[in-house]
């Protein structure tokens, strides 16, 4: 068993403070950047506009992730509390917003431009495990996100939040919708290149919602909602509803080849 007493500040320079989950975005959005520029990245027209797509694209995980939080999280408080919104350095993003938010943005970036939006989704799936892995090594680090009591032995005991063994769902979390679903991922680009864009990021959504769905399980749900309909949390309803749409977008895209 492991006893978790980090510091969530990486650096301290006088009175500034950077934190390891401020590092985990900047340096995932970077690697990303750099792994779909040297290996995803075939179509020309794209390679030469990606780098302004990524600039709209920070904003889009930043927006979409911010007011998803507030929207599917915490409403009731930041009615009472609206100027919290913009207290972004405070904590409180939600994945399934930046999702959202990256969705909105590539579709109008793509028809501005006159592209397909799912060649960028496409690739934006495929690297977004790197991110997804170091933002929840850094929730760990945090001692953000954890799971309910165990007694096997990898339980970890945040000292930060009390005296139990836990399952340290963050790293769970990391390893399958991070270092897994980038495995599968590859696995499918590779070998299936005839089912044209979207098929990725169907692929991404459907893998991505599953382990979510199912780590939830051992993960103690946000106390200011706590479990919902059928005694499951926010978190695996709005898996349930990604995964529905990952579905339909694979079944599409397969059918679409098959006329």
């Amino acid at each position: 068993m492991f006893i978790n007493n980090f510091d969530p500040v990486a650096i301290n320079f006088f009175s500034l403070e950077i934190r390891w989950y401020s590092l985990s975005y900047i340096f995932g959005i970077l690697l990303g950047w750099v792994f779909a520029k040297r290996f995803f990245i075939s179509n020309s027209e794209i390679k030469t506009k990606f780098d302004d797509y990524i600039t709209y694209l920070i904003l889009g995980i930043i927006l979409g992730g911010r007011l998803g939080y507030v929207l599917f999280y915490n409403l009731d408080y930041y009615l009472d509390n609206p100027i919290d919104i913009l207290k972004i350095w405070q904590g409180g993003m939600s994945f399934h917003g930046g999702v959202i938010g990256i969705i909105i943005i590539s579709v109008w970036f793509a028809n501005k431009n006159k592209q397909n939006f799912f060649s960028y989704l496409d690739i934006i799936s495929l690297v977004a495990p790197i991110g997804i892995f170091m933002g929840r090594v850094s929730n760990f680090i945090n001692s953000e996100l954890y799971g309910t009591e165990t007694s096997l032995p990898w339980g970890v005991k945040f000292i930060k939040v009390d005296n139990l063994y836990r399952h340290p769902t963050q790293l769970y979390e990391a390893f399958f919708e991070g270092f897994i679903l980038f495995l599968i991922l590859i696995y499918f680009q590779k070998r299936i290149t005839n089912k044209g864009p979207g098929f990725i990021s169907g692929l991404f959504l459907i893998f991505y919602s599953i382990f979510r769905f199912i780590i939830e399980f051992f993960r103690v749900p946000d106390e200011q909602i706590g479990y919902l309909l059928f005694n499951l949390t926010m978190g695996q309803i709005i898996s349930f509803v990604f995964l529905l749409f990952g579905t339909y977008l694979v079944v599409k895209k397969y059918e679409n080849k098959k006329e």
